[in-house]
């Protein structure tokens, strides 16, 4: 019986560059061999990280607030590390501040949020780049983090052409129904968390779904405890939506007035 034919894997032709010299230059994964730390509260943000590693070769580890980050990097030394702006215990900008001025590792330090305003502070703090969510396409994320780890700031992944650009990941919505009950919860329990915190956590979630009724909900949230409520009440009609079986999906871009559910 004769062998199989060999696969034909697509080859990269990547830059050289001091950072980028214990990773080969030519393989089907443009991350492989790359450590990506994910600073990150978001289950649903974490689960599109986690996809676009998963498909480009990288490994992804995750903490969740800064003081899990700062545990982490005492002991490991990450390649890349991304932070979320946006954290349950403080700002992301504190710890980009420290990674930089204590040059921890060599790391490169990237900024992400939904909130595309924050690019300035991440920048004057020290970051690399910054990343604005949502956290879709494949090939946007791959040629980021291989610029800043290359110094080549648009890294040109030969033969991958248009069908590489076209494709965006889609996570997990069991995430995105984890992340607006823990809203949910957050809004509820009242003083049990900074409430701009919860306003900016939402904001960024429905930034990654595409929901612009609810990132006009968490506006509004922002200048009033009446906002707040209201918000609230938005939150709770996504997620029963989403337990409901017949009803439309709640991440579908909708205009502002239109219903939750339909």
């Amino acid at each position: 019986m004769p062998s199989p034919l060999p696969l034909a894997v697509p080859s990269y032709a990547l830059p050289e560059g001091p950072g980028f010299a214990h990773i080969k230059h030519t393989f089907a994964l443009p991350l492989a061999g790359i450590t990506i730390l994910a600073v990150e509260d978001s289950r649903f943000a974490s689960e599109a990280l986690r996809l676009l590693c998963q498909r480009s070769g990288a490994r992804l580890r995750r903490v969740d607030t800064l003081a899990a980050a700062r545990r982490h990097l005492a002991v490991y030394r990450p390649d890349v590390v991304l932070i979320d702006l946006g954290l349950p215990d403080g700002n992301g900008v504190d710890l980009i501040r420290e990674l930089v001025k204590n040059k921890q590792g060599q790391s490169v330090v990237l900024a992400i949020s939904g909130d595309p305003d924050g690019w300035s502070s991440a920048v004057r703090a020290g970051a690399a780049g910054f990343i604005e969510k949502p956290l879709e396409s494949l090939s946007k994320f791959q040629q980021v983090i291989l610029g800043h780890l290359t110094g080549t700031p648009h890294v040109r992944l030969a033969q991958y052409g248009d069908e590489q650009e076209k494709r965006h990941i889609q996570p997990d919505k069991q995430a995105l129904q984890d992340d607006l009950i823990h809203a949910a919860d957050l809004i509820e329990s009242g003083g049990g968390a900074d409430d701009r915190y919860v306003v900016d956590f939402v904001r960024g979630l429905a930034r990654s779904s595409h929901d612009l009724t609810l990132e006009g909900a968490a506006m509004q949230a922002r200048s009033s405890s009446q906002g707040l409520a209201g918000l609230g009440q938005a939150l709770s009609q996504r997620i029963n939506c989403a337990s409901d079986p017949f009803a439309k999906p709640a991440t579908t871009r909708r205009s502002a007035d239109s219903n939750p559910c339909g």
